[in-house]
C-alpha cells in the first residue's frame, strides 16, 4: 500500500516514506528522515535531522522530532535520533537529536509520550514507558522499561529512572530512582514500592514482598548503601527483580533518592 501524503505537506525528496504511511496537512519532513511502514502523522508535525522511525508510530499535531539539540555544547557534526515501533507521540512533544558527533537520542517501542513532554539530547528511553503531560527529561537521562513519569515532573541530566518505577507529578528528580519504586517530592525521595505498577505488569506477589523488604532495608534501616546491598544479597531471595535492584543501585553515579 502506498503512502498517503497531503498536498500541503512538505516532504523532502530525500526522505524515505514506508508503505501505508499517512502524512497529514502542513507536516514537514527533512532529507534524512526515514519513516517505517504504517506511521501516521496527523498534521503540523516536523521531523528533521538524521532521524529514523520504525513502524506503526502515531504522531499528533505540533510534535517536533530530531531537531538540533538545545545543548550549548553542540559543536557540529552528525548526530541522530532513533525511534522504535508503535509509539504514541502526542501534541507538542519535543524529541531532540544528540549533542556530540556520532551520538544518538534513542526512544524504544510502545511508549506513550503525552502532550508537551520533552525528551532531550542523548536520552535513552526503553519500552512501554508513559510520560505524562509536560514531563521533561534533561540530557543523558536513561529511563528503563515500564517506567511512568508523572505530569510536570522534571528529571535532572544524567539521572536514571529504573524499570517499573513511577515518578509523582510535579516532582524534581536529582538522583536515580531505583527500579520498582515510587518517588515523589521536591527534591524527590523514594517513598515505597510501586505495587500497582508491578501488579499491572504481572510481577508475582512473592517477588513484590521481597522488593518491599528490599525497600525497608535500603531506605528505612539506617544502613549505608554498601551494607544495605550486602544485606539484600544475603537475606532476600535472589529473584531477577531483586538482582536488578541491587545492580542498578550499585551502578548509580548520582546516588539514589532516599
Amino acid at each position: 500500500m502506498t503512502a498517503r501524503i497531503h498536498p500541503t505537506a512538505v516532504v523532502h525528496p530525500g526522505a524515505q516514506i514506508g508503505a501505508g504511511c499517512e502524512i497529514g496537512p502542513l507536516c514537514v519532513l527533512g532529507p534524512q528522515v526515514v519513516l517505517g511502514p504504517n506511521c501516521r502523522l496527523h498534521s503540523h508535525v516536523v521531523i528533521d535531522g538524521d532521524t529514523v522511525l520504525g513502524q506503526g508510530n502515531e504522531i499528533f499535531p505540533f510534535a517536533a522530532i530530531g531537531l538540533k539539540t538545545q545543548d550549548l555544547k553542540w559543536k557540529g557534526g552528525t548526530t541522530s535520533t532513533r525511534i522504535g515501533d508503535f509509539n504514541t507521540i502526542r501534541e507538542h512533544v519535543t524529541i531532540h537529536s544528540a549533542t556530540g558527533d556520532g551520538e544518538c537520542t534513542i526512544v524504544g517501542s510502545r511508549n506513550n509520550l503525552l502532550a508537551g513532554s520533552h525528551v532531550a539530547h542523548n536520552v535513552v528511553l526503553g519500552n512501554h514507558i508513559i510520560m505524562s503531560n509536560v514531563g521533561t527529561l534533561a540530557g543523558h537521562v536513561i529511563v528503563e522499561d515500564y517506567a511512568v513519569i508523572g505530569g510536570v515532573a522534571a528529571i535532572h541530566q544524567f539521572c536514571r529512572i529504573g524499570k517499573m518505577a513511577i515518578v509523582g507529578g510535579c516532582s524534581k528528580v536529582v538522583q536515580d530512582v531505583p527500579p520498582f519504586m515510587m518517588a515523589d517530592g521536591n527534591p524527590a525521595s523514594t517513598r515505597t514500592i510501586n505495587k500497582i505498577g508491578m501488579t499491572r505488569n504481572g510481577v508475582p506477589e512473592e517477588t513484590q514482598a521481597a522488593l518491599k523488604q528490599a525497600y525497608k532495608i535500603l531506605f528505612r534501616s539506617g544502613l549505608t548503601i554498601p551494607n544495605a546491598l550486602a544485606k539484600l544479597e544475603s537475606d532476600l531471595p535472589q529473584v531477577p527483580e531483586v538482582q536488578h535492584l541491587i545492580q542498578f543501585t550499585r551502578a548509580s553515579e548520582r546516588g539514589i533518592g532516599k
